[in-house]
């Protein structure tokens, strides 16, 4: 019998053909990985047999938790969280060059995508991340869809690999297409920002209104010296017509003061 929380945005993964093709986009075989939302386990059970040093698993519903731990409580080598992964400390916990697998629960997965990419040491101690996304938020994230998800996200990661997966692969069916992205962390960031709050702050006085021109937002931020400073700046451009670079070389001008 199948187990599914609406308030959790369960849809559980059951197609054998997509599950392998999520794990072979990285060779696992001795490295530490770590599971999102396991849910019935059914990506866990593929991770599994391709012999991973380690599995960190990290869960917040208590049944599947519960569940998991039954069926593998013999295996020394995984360790189990019964947390939400938001609250959680993941970069505590997770072990150097970890690689993290994910069936996002689509109403909070841009948010656990931001709390990677937050991760106050970086390069991370991840080194491959292969999330699964609703597929309008995957096109924000890979730069398809213009805007603030895609611009944070772009900073610190890069798009590797992803393909799309149909809705008649999961139990219960979900309304949308869904896609699978392998991100890496970039190492050598080419702007230096000190905080990622900053970014995200930058870019939520631009794209609050995205549809305005940007001649108000940019005033309400900088001063008259720090706004020469942009080159070639037309004010009666509209958020998404400036490119990404433009608010990575903001946000450093915004911390220089």
């Amino acid at each position: 019998m199948f187990y599914s929380k609406k308030s959790l945005g369960q849809n559980f993964l059951k197609d054998q053909n997509i599950i392998k093709k999520i794990i072979n986009l990285k060779n696992i075989k001795n490295k530490d990985i770590v599971e999102i939302g396991p849910g019935k386990g059914a990506i866990t059970e593929e991770i599994l047999k391709h012999h991973p040093n380690s599995l960190t698993i990290i869960e917040k519903d208590n049944y599947l938790l519960k569940k998991l731990n039954e069926k593998y409580k013999n295996y020394n080598s995984i360790r189990f969280y019964n947390n939400d992964i938001l609250k959680i400390n993941l970069e505590k916990i997770i072990k150097k060059n970890s690689i993290i697998f994910g069936n996002l629960p689509y109403n909070v997965s841009s948010q656990i995508l931001v709390k990677l990419i937050k991760f106050k040491k970086w390069p991370p101690k991840f080194t491959d991340l292969i999330l699964m996304f609703q597929k309008e938020v995957a096109e924000k994230i890979i730069g398809k869809s213009y805007g603030r998800l895609s611009i944070i996200a772009n900073y610190r990661l890069k798009y590797l690999n992803k393909f799309d997966v149909s809705p008649n692969c999961f139990f219960p069916k979900p309304k949308i297409t869904s896609t699978v992205i392998h991100l890496v962390p970039i190492r050598k960031l080419k702007y230096k920002i000190n905080d990622i709050k900053n970014l995200e702050y930058i870019t939520n006085i631009f794209f609050s209104g995205r549809r305005k021109m940007i001649n108000k937002k940019i005033k309400k931020v900088f001063n008259l010296d720090q706004i020469k400073k942009f080159k070639n700046l037309d004010f009666k451009d509209r958020p998404a017509d400036l490119k990404k670079e433009f608010y990575y070389q903001a946000t450093e001008f915004y911390e220089s003061g």
